[in-house]
C-alpha cells in the first residue's frame, strides 16, 4: 500500500513519533543498561527491576508472574473494549560479546545479541506512548515482557499462568484479547526496514540425541568388537539424504547435527557415539515426517550393522504461524508510520524459530521484523542475530516504538493523530 493511501485508511501518526521522539534518549539509556547488563534464561531480576522502573509511573495494572520474571502489564482505556497484546522479550544469549561498544556486556559470557534489549526498550516506548493516549482507548493494552525466549519456553510459561485471562470490566462487559503482536530486529537487515508475511513465519525448533551403542575394544582388531563410530557417521549422511530425497521442497525441512560425541583414545574403540542436532520446518506435516524419518533412519542403520540405537527426540517451539489478515493489517499500519519505501511483504519465511509462536496458537496476530542493521554496513558482511559481533542501530528504535503504538491504536479503532 502507498504511504499516502496508507494513511488515509489509518491515519498520520505524526504525533506518535513526534511523542517518541521526546521520550527517545531516555529509551536508549534503558537499551544500553540492558545490553550491559544481560541476563539468561527465566530468571532475570535485574533486568525486570529496571522494567519495572520506567513503568512505574503510568498507569498500568502491574502483574509479575511467580514462575518466571515475566511482567504483564495492563493499560485499560477510557471505554470498554477489547484487549490488544503487545510482547517484548528480555533475556540475553549464553556467549561473549566481541565488540568495541562502551556499553558492551559487563558479564563473562552473556550477551544481548537477538536484539532483546532492543525489544524490551521499544515496548516500554509504546506504553509510555499509549499511555499518554489512554482516554482515548476504547479497550485495553496488554504489555507482555516475557523471560526465556532463547530456549527456556519462557511464552510458555506465562501462558500457563494465565497471561490471556483477562478480566471483564466493572460494568460486566467482556475484554477479550482479540490480537497480538511482536517485534524483532535484526542486525543483518537495513535499518528501519521492516519485513511480514502471512502464514508461516518462522520455522519450528526440535532437537534430537541419537546414541549408538555398540561394542567396544582394541582399535587393532575391529573384528572383535561393534565399532559404533562408522554407524553414527552413516547415519549423519543418511539424515541430509531424507530431507532432500523424502521432504517436499516447497514445504521444506532441516535436520542439522551439531555436535558428534565418542571415544577416549587413538587406539579404543568406544562403547558409545553420540549425535545431537535440531530440526527444523514450517508445517507441522514435515515437522512429523521429520520425526518419523530420523527414527526410522536410525534404526535401520543400526539394525543393518548390529548395533542398538536410542533416538531421543524432543518437541520444541511450534512454527510460529501469522494469521493472513493481520499480517496484511500490520502491514499497512507500519506504511503509515515509516513509509511504503521501508515495508515489504517476505515471500519466505525464516528458518529460525520463536515462542512467541505459543502466543499466536491462541491469539491472531502477526510478528514482524524491524531492520537495526549500522548505516554503511555491506549487507553480505554485516554480523547477524546471534553472533558475538552483531551491533543494533538504535535510532531505528523509533519505528519499532511507532508500530507497536499505532497497530494497538488501529486494533483498537483509534485512527493515528
Amino acid at each position: 500500500m502507498p504511504t499516502e493511501a496508507a494513511r488515509e485508511e489509518h491515519g498520520n501518526p505524526a504525533s506518535i513519533l513526534e511523542h517518541t521522539e521526546g521520550i527517545f534518549s531516555d529509551l536508549v539509556d534503558l537499551r544500553r543498561d540492558l545490553h550491559a547488563h544481560p541476563e539468561i534464561g527465566n530468571d532475570l531480576p535485574r533486568t525486570r527491576e529496571t522494567v519495572l522502573g520506567h513503568l512505574r509511573d503510568l498507569p498500568l495494572d502491574i502483574t509479575l508472574h511467580e514462575t518466571t520474571s515475566g511482567i504483564a502489564a495492563m493499560l485499560t482505556g477510557g471505554k470498554p473494549g477489547p484487549t490488544v497484546l503487545l510482547r517484548a522479550d528480555m533475556d540475553a544469549l549464553p556467549m561473549p560479546e566481541d565488540s568495541d561498544l562502551p556499553f558492551k556486556s559487563q558479564v563473562e559470557n552473556s550477551m544481548h545479541a537477538c536484539g532483546h534489549d532492543t525489544h524490551t526498550a521499544m515496548l516500554v516506548g509504546a506504553a509510555k506512548v499509549l499511555s499518554a493516549r489512554q482516554a482515548d482507548i476504547p479497550g485495553r493494552v496488554l504489555f507482555m515482557f516475557q523471560p526465556g525466549e532463547e530456549g527456556h519456553d519462557g511464552a510458555k510459561y506465562m501462558l500457563e499462568e494465565g497471561l490471556l485471562n483477562v478480566s471483564d470490566y466493572p460494568d460486566g462487559s467482556p475484554s477479550p484479547i482479540t490480537g497480538a503482536f511482536a517485534i524483532h530486529s535484526a542486525s543483518n537487515i537495513p535499518g528501519g526496514f521492516l519485513g511480514v508475511k502471512g502464514g508461516a513465519m518462522m520455522a519450528s525448533s526440535d532437537s534430537m540425541t541419537i546414541t549408538v551403542k555398540g561394542k567396544g575394544g582394541h582399535a587393532s582388531a575391529p573384528h572383535f568388537t561393534l565399532d559404533p563410530v562408522p554407524v553414527a557417521c552413516e547415519i549423519v549422511q543418511a539424515l541430509q539424504s531424507l530431507v532432500t530425497r523424502r521432504i517436499d521442497v516447497f514445504d521444506p525441512g532441516v535436520i542439522t547435527v551439531t555436535q558428534i560425541h565418542t571415544g577416549t583414545a587413538f587406539n579404543v574403540i568406544p562403547e558409545t557415539a553420540t549425535i545431537m542436532g535440531t530440526m527444523r520446518a514450517i508445517s507441522e506435516r514435515t515437522r512429523n515426517l521429520i520425526f518419523d524419518g530420523i527414527k526410522r533412519v536410525a534404526e535401520g542403520i543400526a539394525a543393518a550393522h548390529g548395533v542398538e540405537v536410542e533416538c531421543d527426540l524432543k518437541w520444541g517451539y511450534p512454527v510460529t504461524v501469522n494469521d493472513d489478515d493481520y499480517a496484511n493489517f500490520a502491514a499497512d499500519v507500519a506504511t503509515a508510520v515509516a513509509g511504503d519505501r521501508n515495508v515489504r511483504m517476505m515471500d519466505n519465511p525464516v528458518m529460525g524459530a520463536e515462542d512467541f509462536s505459543y502466543v499466536l496458537h491462541k491469539v491472531q496476530g502477526a510478528m514482524m521484523f524491524l531492520g537495526l542493521m549500522p548505516e554503511g554496513m555491506d549487507i553480505m558482511k554485516a554480523a547477524p542475530n546471534h553472533s558475538n559481533r552483531a551491533i543494533y542501530e538504535e535510532k531505528y528504535m523509533r519505528h519499532g516504538i511507532g508500530v507497536y503504538s499505532s497497530v494497538a491504536l488501529r486494533h483498537l479503532g483509534v485512527p493515528l493523530s
